[in-house]
């Protein structure tokens, strides 16, 4: 299945009280940003890899570049920046992943394309296993039922149209989300698939998420 990747990688890293998270080192020399890309850079199936970027880690993401890869800067929030990772799109098919999350493993990626081949959205999740409480103002309001709860995680696939429909829409009523799934909610009614993730992919956020 041929696809356009979005890695977002244009964030400010203001909770990771180390620097730039995406340029931070980890124990192989490579970057966080370069892990990242380097599940697509590794699919033949990977048509176009779009990397949403900023000054600040521009130079990181262009240090060993794929013949796939074209490079744009991010907007003020993540629903900007990915806005303009879309109008690049060349395929029918796009998958939109952080470029903090450097855990991604090809049998996950994989699992991903196999749904988007049957379904028009899809996404990596994981399964909760803390006990869940919805909270008001510091205080217990109920619990939640874990197993109707997933931690959404990327990469997250649409149909192209799909997405850059409902991402035009939200950036002309300035509308921001946390991801992609939920601007597609918000306008259009495509159902998306979970797909449960194998491995840890977690997203570094804080300078514990690398240790």
């Amino acid at each position: 299945m041929q696809y356009s990747a979005i890695i977002v990688a244009a964030g400010k890293s203001e909770r990771f009280k180390g620097g730039n998270k995406l340029l931070h080192k980890l124990s192989d020399g490579r970057s966080v940003l370069d892990h990242a890309l380097q599940p697509f850079r590794d699919d033949k199936e990977c048509e176009q890899i779009i990397v949403v970027t900023s000054e600040q880690t521009l130079n990181e993401a262009c240090k060993n570049p794929d013949w796939r890869e074209l490079y744009c800067m991010g907007g003020a929030t993540r629903t900007e920046s990915v806005y303009h990772g879309l109008m690049a799109v060349n395929q029918d098919i796009v998958l939109i992943h952080d470029g903090a999350r450097c855990y991604l493993t090809a049998e996950d990626l994989q699992q991903l394309k196999e749904t988007l081949k049957t379904e028009r959205a899809a996404l990596l999740v994981r399964e909760c296993y803390d006990s869940m409480k919805l909270v008001e103002n510091g205080y217990v309001v109920r619990n939640l039922d874990r197993d109707q709860l997933s931690r959404a995680q990327t990469p997250q696939g649409f149909r192209t149209e799909d997405i850059l429909t409902a991402y035009y829409q939200a950036f002309k009523d300035n509308r921001i989300a946390t991801d992609d799934v939920a601007i597609l909610e918000m306008y259009s009614d495509v159902r998306v698939r979970c797909v449960k993730a194998t491995g840890s992919n977690e997203k570094i956020t804080t300078i514990d998420d690398i240790r």
